[in-house]
């Protein structure tokens, strides 16, 4: 996968201490001039805690034999992480200032290390299997970055299948890594063909260094570049604070960089509220968490909870969120936070918000203040918007502060416990180490049987995926032998009464011109829809007759919408306004986005829909915006 730059690389290291820096120039500790340590964009690298090197060593010594993982990674090492871009997750390793390789996790298959020579080097040394041993005659061609051919194998360990990562050794050194073409036995016996398809090749000057510094040496080597960094955003707080007239407040989810935005506000001298949005998906120990700091700081807490049936109750309506289809976020979580503004700042409120532009390509095309459409009445403002990870965790280690324990659980991000954007691999760490999941486990059971989708669409999260991109499916196919179909899921194509609708147009034989009919799926409500239809124009409602008109539009209970009058553009218009009406009415889920937009306060939720409670100003901007009754469907009518 293509790599992607959101920032320059921070990281740098000092060979003589060993040491990872965050500043260019000469060495804070020995003055002597520090190199770029390269790794892969967007080098969002961060610290890899215990969980992650006894993960790494136990994945190299499955690969490599007993012993590989230690020889890899020395005890008392400081080992950073660096996400890279994959169909799941990848790390590469960094360790003594050198890439060695890289944890990836494959679909089917689980973690694999990729070794760079680096690593390749450093194994070797202990490894049992896992090599292919090249004639001395070969290596000047595989320095050239050739291929290994069978007629310069002397030797293979047993255990090599094809497909695997191994490690090409001539005189007991590493001299290149790469992936075998045959399995050992082929190798023997084969005359011709290429035994090992080579990756790393190029020689590096293999040296151990003697220093093993401690994240304590690390934070002194990099206090000046953590204090500048401090001392800037303490200072945007306050400037943005002074421009902005409004309450201020941090937004914090439990995760580090909104830990770290809250310290920055501490810093800054304020006791800013802290507004925690729980949207009924988070891990127990996040709420936890999140009380825990409240009240360390003494500071006031503000939980704003989702409805209890805000996610699984929209189920029905939605089917499974996916990476590209996101509606929980609206309805667990931008709806609560809208509702958390109107209920204690109902004209505005500033809220620091920890993103980050290496967090994603959207993320890093933000501004460092914002408006949100999805949140009106809050303006975002970002304190570490150019810090990376690194940037964060170091100040966090400064500041001696607890974090949340699922970062020492194997995730380096926290969220909803079932968040489609995670990875394969971090829904397994949740899925074992979490009993809130079986829940979700059971409904997608359910939703797989229902729907005549395949066992690997649940066992492999598909569900991520409105459509499963190519390459994930080739991959699987690949592992399975199974041909698994289009693997589309179009999230209408269940009823379970949601409301869909069906157009003829034409051009009536009358003078009314271009006419619209259609017809609804189920029963429309007419008492619900006659107060909001308001927003189009003034409403006659013949509830005796079952029938509804404005602005040229005619709704019957039965189902059926007609329009007629004027030319195409107008009444496409028209209907389509009526159709999206319908739709907030019928499907609303109570995330109150339009109730903020209200200027007059006319809107309120009443059982969890929207109503309007006084006369309609028509000013349409509580329909001046995303809802997620019409922006999650594939069939909301289209000019």
């Amino acid at each position: 996968m293509t790599a992607v730059r959101l920032g320059k690389n921070h990281l740098r290291w000092c060979d003589i201490c060993n040491l990872p820096l965050l500043v260019r120039g000469d060495c804070p500790v020995c003055q002597n001039r520090t190199r770029e340590a390269t790794v892969t964009p967007p080098g969002d690298v961060r610290p890899a805690f215990e969980y992650d090197v006894t993960l790494i060593k136990k994945v190299v010594d499955e690969q490599f034999g007993p012993g590989s993982g230690d020889a890899l990674i020395p005890e008392e090492r400081i080992v950073l992480l660096n996400k890279t871009p994959a169909l799941d997750r990848m790390d590469e390793v960094i360790v003594d200032g050198h890439v060695l390789g890289a944890l990836r996790y494959d679909l089917g298959r689980g973690y694999v290390f990729i070794n760079r020579l680096y690593g390749a080097k450093r194994i070797a040394t202990a490894a049992s299997k896992g090599f292919v041993v090249c004639d001395p005659g070969a290596v000047p061609f595989i320095k050239e970055g050739k291929n290994l051919m069978v007629p310069g194998v002397l030797s293979a360990s047993p255990s090599v299948k094809k497909g695997d990562e191994v490690i090409v050794l001539a005189d007991g050194e590493a001299i290149a890594t790469g992936l075998a073409r045959m399995e050992s036995e082929e190798m023997a016996s084969a005359k011709r063909g290429v035994a090992v398809k080579t990756k790393w090749t190029k020689d590096v000057n293999f040296e151990i260094p003697d220093a093993s510094p401690a994240w304590d040496d690390v934070l002194r080597a990099n206090a000046e570049v953590i204090n500048k960094r401090v001392e800037e955003a303490v200072s945007f707080i306050h400037e943005t604070i002074r421009k902005h007239d409004l309450p201020a407040i941090v937004s914090f989810s439990g995760g580090k960089d909104s830990l770290a935005t809250l310290l920055l506000t501490i810093d800054a001298g304020l006791s800013l509220p802290i507004l925690f949005v729980d949207t009924g998906l988070e891990f127990c120990e996040t709420v936890k968490h999140v009380k825990d700091v409240a009240e360390r700081h003494s500071l006031e807490l503000m939980i704003e909870s989702a409805p209890t049936d805000a996610f699984f109750g929209n189920l029905p309506r939605f089917g499974p969120p996916a990476k590209d289809y996101r509606w929980c976020c609206k309805t667990n979580k931008l709806g609560p936070t809208v509702s958390a503004i109107r209920k204690n700042f109902p004209n505005g409120v500033l809220s620091f918000i920890g993103q980050r532009r290496y967090e994603s390509e959207a993320r890093m095309s933000k501004p460092r203040i914002w408006r949100n459409p999805w949140t009106p009445g809050q303006i975002g403002a970002s304190p570490i918007q150019e810090w990376s990870a690194l940037h964060v965790w170091m100040y966090l280690f400064t500041k001696d502060e607890d974090f949340n324990p699922w970062y020492r659980r194997g995730l380096d991000r926290i969220g909803c416990f079932l968040c489609p954007a995670s990875d394969m691999a971090e829904l397994e760490i949740v899925a074992n180490k979490s009993q809130q999941y079986e829940r979700w486990n059971e409904y997608l059971r359910q939703y797989r049987d229902e729907h005549g989708l395949p066992p690997e669409w649940e066992k492999y999260a598909l569900w991520r995926w409105k459509k499963v991109p190519p390459s994930i499916k080739e991959e699987l196919e690949s592992f399975t032998g199974k041909d698994l179909g289009s693997m589309r899921r179009i999230q209408c194509s269940h009823d379970n009464g949601r409301l869909k609708l069906h157009m003829q147009k034409g051009v009536s034989p009358c003078v009314l011109g271009f006419s619209i009919e259609g017809s609804f799926s189920r029963d429309v409500d007419l008492d619900r829809l006659s107060g909001l239809a308001n927003i189009m124009g003034e409403v006659e409602y013949n509830k005796e007759d079952g029938w509804l008109t404005v602005d040229n539009v005619t709704v019957f209970a039965e189902g059926v919408l007609i329009s007629k009058g004027g030319d195409e553009k107008t009444v496409n218009q028209k209907v389509k306004k009526m159709y999206e009406l319908i739709l907030r009415s019928e499907e609303c889920v109570g995330c109150s986005l339009c109730v903020a937009r209200c200027p007059n306060g006319n809107l309120e939720l009443d059982g969890g829909r929207i109503t309007l409670t006084g006369k309609c100003s028509q000013c349409g901007k509580c329909t001046d915006g995303p809802c997620p009754a019409t922006s999650f469907r594939d069939d909301v009518f289209e000019m």
